[in-house]
């Protein structure tokens, strides 16, 4: 099932529920994904409450701002979305990959009272050091995709996640999140950080870093430091997009979080 929120600024939002009942497990997925990317990991957490997925703004089926606004894609309005979803569905756990994550920490920090529990998959709130264009390997990509089969070539590694994140149109099959959107979403990233926000964030809260993290060295450590009552769990053999199988220790560790939570 889909329902639609407004946000505050007016864009559509699409929410996909996974099923479950109970307190929410809010799933916020990454750059360039969609909610139905987690659907795997969403039927191995129905057993901890209601699951449902956000599209965040410019991604899935969810709509996009009006142009000229500067903070339209900033990380601050991409958590604003989040606390406005709690604020329909109350108290809930945030699990957010990347983009989702960062967007996680921050509503955690602004509203303590609404998040019961956060994790954060391979996300820094500070990517400063990023060169601008962080978005640049979509665009090099090379759309449009002559096939399903030649997205998943395109994107290593990744490429069954990818294909959930494209639609086919006349000429072939494009990236569902418009790629000027994207690059305004990471350079918001490389120009902000947001440390002080961890200092408000009451709720248990676990990190997961990869082995092959986009997190520069030590920051999740730090981090970990910064939040009160934080796991940080660095995950062996994996890349940025961990959860992706759904992986077994991901699992562990997130089903241990929403367990004592």
């Amino acid at each position: 099932m889909r329902w639609s929120l407004r946000s505050s600024d007016g864009v559509d939002l699409e929410v996909v529920e996974f099923g479950g009942t109970g307190r929410p497990v809010v799933l916020l997925h990454g750059l360039t994904g969609r909610a139905t990317t987690w659907w795997a990991v969403a039927r191995e957490l129905v057993g901890h409450g209601r699951v449902v997925g956000l599209d965040a703004r410019g991604h899935g089926r969810s709509g996009r701002p009006e142009p000229g606004d500067p903070d339209a894609w900033s990380p601050g309005r991409m958590a604003a979305d989040v606390v406005e979803l709690l604020e329909r569905l109350g108290p809930s756990a945030l699990v957010g990959h990347s983009m989702g994550g960062l967007a996680a920490l921050l509503a955690a920090s602004r509203r303590p009272d609404l998040v019961t529990a956060v994790v954060v998959e391979d996300m820094a709130v500070d990517l400063t050091a990023l060169p601008s264009d962080a978005a640049g390997e979509y665009a090099s990509a090379g759309q449009p995709f002559a096939s399903l089969a030649a997205v998943r070539e395109a994107f290593p590694g990744v490429g069954d996640y990818m294909t959930e994140c494209v639609e086919e149109r006349d000429d072939g099959y494009h990236l569902l999140v418009d790629l000027a959107d994207a690059t305004a979403i990471a350079t918001h990233w490389t120009h902000t950080s947001h440390w002080d926000a961890l200092d408000a964030i009451r709720a248990p809260t676990l990190l997961i870093e990869a082995e092959d993290s986009i997190v520069p060295p030590g920051q999740a450590e730090e981090m970990a430091r910064r939040i009160s009552g934080c796991e940080h769990v660095r995950i062996a053999g994996t890349g940025h997009l961990v959860h992706d199988g759904p992986h077994p220790r991901y699992l562990e560790v997130v089903h241990a979080l929403l367990d004592r939570t």
